[in-house]
């Protein structure tokens, strides 16, 4: 059996967990690819006007899917936490989640929630940044216990 991974303390409310580096990437890859293909599109002399502004609509459309990549994160305040997925935020109470996961291999956190669903939170994730990752989600841990049902006493 392994021992109980060390106790986080708890950070100043409101707080926001995202996964910076990757939203850096995305958004860095995205604004890069825009101006690329904007510049071949209205250097190519032989496009008309109506190709040429498809293919900046087209590379205004890649930044937005990447933009849309780069929304995900957790805000947790007093009363409970806000998670931001790609095309969806859903507001928690503290009483609502009842645990908060990052098991080794899994993509990003997952929260167990009092109605027994489990839920995704793309917010914390540990692909590019795993030590902030795993700081991340103990950190929204001990939040959790300290405001939610598994209040801890000790």
């Amino acid at each position: 059996m392994s021992a109980p991974a060390p106790r986080s303390e708890l950070p100043a409310l409101p707080v926001t967990f995202r996964p910076t580096r990757t939203r850096v990437v995305l958004l860095t890859v995205g604004a890069a690819m825009v101006v690329v293909i904007t510049a071949v599109a209205l250097t190519l002399e032989q496009l008309s006007a109506g190709e040429q502004s498809s293919f900046i609509f087209t590379a205004l459309l890649f930044f937005g899917v990447l933009a849309l990549l780069s929304r995900p994160k957790v805000v947790a305040n007093e009363e409970g936490v806000t998670v931001v997925n790609l095309t969806r935020t859903r507001r928690l109470s503290w009483a609502e989640v009842v645990r908060v996961n990052l098991r080794a291999g899994d993509p990003w956190v997952f929260l167990d929630l009092s109605d027994g669903t489990s839920m995704p939170v793309l917010g914390i994730q540990p692909g590019i940044g795993k030590q902030q990752a795993i700081r991340d989600a103990g950190a929204l841990r001990a939040l959790a216990e300290h405001h939610g049902t598994g209040k801890d006493h000790s």
